[in-house]
């Protein structure tokens, strides 16, 4: 992360407090909080959201898409093979699902926040991705605790 920084003049890395133990090489450039949001940027907000990471985030663009909003989640949230809907992993590399606890809090999480698009590390979800985000999460926690 900080050499990325130094190649982009030293910018910020922000990260939440609790992601702290998992910071291998400290680096000036990260900046931790311990809000559930902080706004980077004016219109720019990181979302604790949880997930593989206790302070996994997202991020909010409040004015992209002339104003409807993006959400950027890495692997938080990630696109699925039908793009009509999201999935959600405690280890995506070993197949691990992500309990139901944590699926309901990424959802509350992002929930107060406006967006047309969503942009994990791969894939866009573009049109309706709140709705997915939702509808994908009910079906989600159905599976994993069927039993």
């Amino acid at each position: 992360m900080g050499e990325w920084s130094r190649a982009f003049g030293d910018a910020p890395i922000y990260l939440h407090a609790e992601n702290r133990p998992w910071v291998m090489q400290p680096d000036p450039a990260i900046r931790f909080f311990d809000e559930e949001t902080r706004e980077i940027v004016p219109g720019v907000t990181a979302i604790r959201c949880g997930g593989h990471f206790p302070g996994s985030a997202v991020l909010h663009w409040r004015d992209a898409y002339d104003g409807a909003g993006a959400l950027f989640t890495g692997d938080t949230i990630r696109v699925a093979a039908d793009a009509r809907w999201v999935t959600f992993m405690y280890s995506y590399p070993n197949l691990i699902p992500m309990g139901p606890a944590a699926v309901r809090r990424i959802v509350a999480a992002v929930e107060p926040f406006a967006f047309v698009r969503l942009h994990d590390m791969n894939t866009s979800l573009i049109g309706a991705p709140k709705p997915a985000i939702g509808r994908s999460a009910e079906r989600y926690i159905a599976h994993i605790t069927e039993g």
